[in-house]
């Protein structure tokens, strides 16, 4: 294990001209008449979108921007796997006793979905805890080595993020993520908590359905449970989803390599396939163009290639670890946002280990973390707050 690297984002300026060169060489398809969202990801919308990445958007700008974040790098061994170099944001408070925090994103994003909610954690009050950050960009995501053997899943990732942590000096930290943060977080509190992890929060609040052989009371459970209005607008989304939006999902987990081939060669291949998510995931979130070109050029620049990050689609669904919450012993707090795209009853969730805290919101979607910073905050600085229900797990660690 190497010594922790400062980091700074410096894209070639020939991979810039690269990508200029592939802009005006675009072939855009035709459209049918009055689509709009139906067919996916509008004409209008990515004409003008090519328009600004080609003639107006500048990377540089934004790469400053970024670059003002306290990146680091890291060399870390993964049993089977050796030694991966990953980057990530290190953000200490100045409150004495802040909580060691470890962040974790999904896709399609990266470390960028912590940079809203990263001052608000490490802020020093006496009405709220503070916390010391970490935020690991994945194995092939942004700035961290991409993974080229077959097999690397949850409890790989658990490997690296713990012993990250304990080499940033945390030997006892709590977790959040959302997305496959959701899962990975929680992998990692399965197999390294109580005694490193402490406890979990999650807002993608979804764990496998139950079966009538594998946990028959909790199937019972939710036959005869009245569910809330909220709980049924829930599964009607849940229900669109699976019917109209899980074509990206087939293929990612079935045949990446495939896809890869566009998303590595065609910026606005992958322009596409990324904004309608952004678009479509969130709950009405306002983006601005140079937003999502931002989000989408870490992904082009990324050290690994665009074509990396969706192999965690078929590693997680050939190991099983894709609608799952990996049962752990540590205290696990819920946010529950209205228009995330999967979402499972309380009562199921209820039933997979500690659910000591709960959080309802009326707006938000799937990246709750960039569209909604402070209510997710919020919820973590109740959660372990002085008056929470998981105030001091973590032993010599207030808050404040």
């Amino acid at each position: 294990m190497t010594s922790e690297q400062p980091f700074k984002i410096a894209v070639p300026d020939d991979a810039l001209a690269l990508l200029k060169r592939k802009l005006d060489d675009t072939r855009l398809p035709d459209e049918v008449n009055a689509a709009e969202w139906a067919y996916g990801a509008p004409l209008a919308d990515i004409r003008r979108l090519l328009s600004r990445w080609k003639d107006g958007y500048d990377w540089r700008t934004h790469e400053r921007e970024l670059n003002a974040l306290p990146m680091f790098t890291r060399t870390i061994e993964v049993e089977a796997f050796g030694e991966l170099s990953v980057h990530y944001v290190h953000q200490k408070s100045a409150a004495k006793g802040a909580i060691p925090l470890l962040f974790v994103h999904g896709w399609p994003g990266s470390f960028l979905e912590v940079t809203k909610v990263l001052p608000l954690l490490t802020s020093v009050s006496a009405d709220h805890p503070s916390f010391h950050v970490v935020a690991p960009s994945l194995p092939g995501y942004a700035w961290s080595e991409g993974v080229l053997e077959k097999g690397f899943h949850g409890k790989h990732y658990a490997e690296l993020f713990n012993k990250l942590m304990i080499s940033l000096g945390y030997t006892e930290y709590v977790t959040q993520g959302g997305n496959w943060g959701h899962i990975l977080a929680l992998t990692t509190a399965s197999l390294y908590g109580p005694k490193h992890v402490k406890a979990s929060h999650t807002n993608s609040p979804i764990c496998e359905p139950p079966t009538f052989f594998g946990s028959p009371i909790v199937l019972l459970k939710c036959l005869i449970t009245s569910f809330t209005s909220r709980e049924r607008e829930a599964a009607s989304i849940t229900e669109n989803f699976f019917k109209n939006g899980m074509g990206y999902y087939a293929e990612q987990s079935t045949k990446p390599q495939t896809i890869g081939y566009s998303l590595a060669d065609s910026p606005v291949g992958l322009l596409a396939w990324i904004y309608e998510k952004l678009v479509t995931w969130t709950d009405a979130y306002p983006w601005t163009d140079d937003e999502i070109l931002t989000w989408i050029s870490i992904c082009w620049f990324s050290r690994a290639g665009p074509a990396a990050s969706i192999r965690i689609y078929y590693e997680l669904a050939l190991s099983g670890e894709v609608i799952a919450f990996p049962k752990t012993t540590v205290p696990v707090g819920l946010s529950f946002f209205p228009k995330d795209l999967v979402r499972s009853p309380k009562v199921l969730l209820r039933s997979k280990g500690r659910i000591v805290f709960e959080s309802e919101h009326k707006v938000g979607g799937y990246f709750a973390a960039y569209e909604q910073p402070e209510a997710l905050v919020g919820d973590l600085r109740k959660m372990f707050g002085m008056s929470g229900p998981a105030t001091g797990v973590v032993p010599g660690y207030t808050g404040y």
